[in-house]
């Protein structure tokens, strides 16, 4: 039995990869932050071999909570995908304590509260954990220190734990996308839009689909050699 857990699966590049894990039959547990109705629409498209659970990755014993709850639902998990991730862009001079605060303990203190609440039982059976960070963490952005440091962090964090526990037979990788067309990237307006894409070596922005199916792979037994990586996904662009 393949059983994924995919943290922030509620929207964007998080139900990508929930649809995408379900669709290759897996069982799969998500969380999600706030909107019950965006988490039910998920439950409701992929049915009962899905399980939407409230919970903010920020919260360590919660984190534990959630992997025990997966369990008991579906059984061991097989694939563990730290994707949840919140953006506060600010210029440094303008940013103020919580703004930082906010992003690291959301996009790298939750990858470490998953993977550790998580990673005891995979040691005993094997698996991969899968970490969305960003093009921003490997090439830094302007106006995104936080974001930046954030995601550079689980780039960094990614590399140690996947020598850490290779002899365990649990692979670790991270993903980096670039411009995807999600909810987040939406709210930008089109005038920085297209600045931005005209950066973009082939021209245009990728899909959360794009993104989930390179996941996807990396859970595999297809990439059972590949661990410690970080594999952009970006048209080109860093």
């Amino acid at each position: 039995m393949k059983v994924a857990l995919v943290t922030g699966g509620g929207r964007g590049i998080g139900r990508a990869i929930v649809e995408e894990f379900h669709g290759a039959g897996y069982k799969v547990a998500f969380t999600y932050s706030s909107n019950d109705d965006a988490a039910n629409a998920v439950v409701e498209h992929c049915g009962p071999d899905v399980m939407a659970i409230k919970a903010d990755v920020r919260d360590f014993a919660r984190a534990g909570q959630v992997v025990a709850e997966t369990i008991a639902k579906f059984g061991p998990i097989t694939a563990l995908i730290n994707n949840a991730g919140i953006k506060k862009d600010l210029p440094l001079m303008k940013m103020d304590a919580d703004s930082w605060r906010d992003v690291v303990d959301t996009n790298l203190n939750g990858t470490f509260n998953y993977s550790r609440n998580a990673v005891s039982g995979m040691l005993r059976t094997g698996g991969a954990i899968l970490n969305v960070t960003s093009v921003s963490g490997v090439i830094g952005m302007a106006g995104q220190t936080n974001y930046s440091a954030s995601k550079a962090g689980v780039i960094g964090f990614t590399k140690a734990l996947a020598k850490e526990i290779a002899r365990f037979g649990v692979r670790v990788n991270a993903i980096a996308p670039g411009f995807i067309d999600t909810d987040m990237t939406s709210a930008i307006d089109e005038a920085t839009r297209k600045k931005l894409y005209s950066q973009i070596p082939s021209g245009q922005p990728g899909s959360a689909a794009d993104v989930a199916k390179l996941v996807l792979y990396l859970a595999s037994d297809e990439a059972k050699y590949v661990t410690g990586q970080i594999w952009n996904i970006d048209g080109g662009l860093t």
